[in-house]
């Protein structure tokens, strides 16, 4: 009974969030790119307990229906570059010619100072390397990060990022070299509400300020420069011009201050499958904060005039944007919402759920059955101990068990063995299921790697 009421308390806090989108580790500063009818979302790693920034590497995921995250793991670290060697800060990246390029900022060993770097792959999800082996701009400055990059309809390439100002520069076509000289925007109070840090009038009140993390977007003829604003706490504002190159004008707010948990924000746009998306970061994860922030997106309709509406944070995030096919193998580490797992990467087998304890579960969002459902469950499964065993329920993580298969031990916690059951009831239509892990209460069950239903 205990159990029960536990998995309903847990129902009732969990149906109807969606953000943070990722909850089996903390995902800072997203960046969504879309690619081949895929949206991806690459993120840094905050460090579980940190006092500080300390991050190490940064991560990817995707989906098709944006409910539905697949974890790629990290495939971009510090040690992928040898002239840094901390702090791998916010980062974005694009496709340009096949080839995707990550800008990423890092501490550099060169300078002392924060730098710009690039890493550039085959595929959007790596492997990554350094794509020149130095960085793309670095002069000792403490300014350089949170680099976000575009292509203009013209074929023109820009980069730009900084705290307290705003550098920019052109990008050559090659995305690894700068066309021309690094500048600076004038911050004016008509551009950005207030003006450049070193000139601000101590006490006076401006109607708000450029802190970091710069995102360029563009509409038709518009172009929207995104930024954290207002020192410490930060809210989303944003600039537009008939330039990338400026002058801006400043706009307003875009998220407002508001209780999301985290005294930085850190924004990105992007329009996926009709609908326009707004990325940010909140604390909200259990044991997060300030330094312990996780991605999450909301969906919005640019005004009439094209300008921005105030976006607030929820924890209902966004609905589906397509079904999701249970017939074929999928990850395990594919997930809507869990609690309590983690997942972990394996040179052999690539990613896969990991820490999983009873009581634990994922769910996946708009699984689409269709007429009959299925005949069979299986799964792939690891345990060094004495495993445990997968509910999959319906609708709820207490709803109807349309499958239940034991997981023994299987001799090593990387020791892949297939497991099939046949399915208890009927499932036909569209749900979402949970995977409820069950077994004794304390101990480390298992590891899962992938699942399927068969018709």
């Amino acid at each position: 009974m205990r159990l029960a009421a536990t998995l309903i308390l847990a129902t009732g806090m969990s149906a109807m969030a969606q953000n943070p989108v990722v909850q089996t580790c903390y995902t800072s500063d997203p960046a969504p790119m879309v690619h081949d009818g895929t949206l991806y979302l690459y993120t840094g790693h905050d460090e579980n307990g940190a006092d500080f920034f300390w991050m190490q590497e940064w991560r990817v995921y995707s989906t098709t229906d944006m409910v539905n995250w697949l974890d790629h793991g990290s495939p971009l670290a510090i040690e992928d570059f040898s002239w840094g060697d901390d702090r791998a800060w916010a980062a974005q990246t694009i496709e340009r010619d096949g080839k995707f390029y990550w800008y990423i900022c890092l501490h550099s060993k060169l300078s002392g100072g924060m730098a710009i770097g690039v890493a550039v792959a085959d595929s959007p999800t790596g492997p990554f390397k350094d794509a020149i082996g130095k960085p793309l701009f670095d002069n000792g400055s403490w300014d350089n990060i949170d680099p976000t990059v575009f292509i203009d309809d013209d074929g023109q390439a820009y980069i730009y990022w900084g705290n307290p100002e705003i550098y920019y520069a052109k990008l050559n076509k090659d995305m690894v070299s700068i066309d021309g000289e690094v500048r600076k925007f004038e911050q004016t109070i008509e551009g950005f509400g207030a003006p450049s840090f070193k000139k601000r009038e101590k006490d006076k009140k401006y109607k708000d300020c450029y802190t970091e993390g710069p995102w360029i977007s563009h509409r038709g003829d518009k172009y929207y420069l995104l930024y954290a604003a207002g020192g410490v706490p930060e809210h989303i504002a944003y600039s537009m011009s008939d330039s990338p190159l400026g002058p801006w004008t400043y706009m307003g707010e875009i998220m407002p201050l508001s209780d999301t948990g985290s005294f930085t924000n850190h924004c990105g746009v992007v329009d996926y499958k009709g609908k326009s998306y707004f990325a940010y970061h909140t604390g909200k994860l259990p044991g997060g904060g300030g330094f312990g922030r996780s991605a999450a997106f909301e969906e919005f309709e640019y005004n009439p005039d094209g300008t921005f509406p105030i976006i607030p944070a929820t924890e209902e995030g966004v609905k589906p944007v397509g079904f999701f096919n249970p017939y074929r193998r999928v990850e395990a580490e594919t997930i809507a919402f869990s609690k309590g797992v983690t997942t972990e990467p394996n040179a052999k087998t690539g990613v896969y759920v990991a820490d999983i304890h009873n009581g634990d579960w994922i769910k996946v969002r708009n699984v689409d059955f269709g007429s009959g459902g299925p005949s069979k469950f299986a799964v792939s499964a690891a345990s060094a101990l004495r495993g445990g065993a997968i509910e999959v329920r319906l609708d709820s993580v207490a709803g109807p068990v349309a499958a239940r298969v034991e997981i023994p031990g299987t001799g090593g916690w990387e020791e892949w063995k297939r497991f099939e059951t046949d399915a208890k009831i009927e499932i036909p239509g569209v749900h979402d299921i949970y995977f409820v892990f069950t077994g004794r209460k304390g101990p480390k069950l298992f590891n899962s790697d992938w699942w399927e239903f068969k018709k």
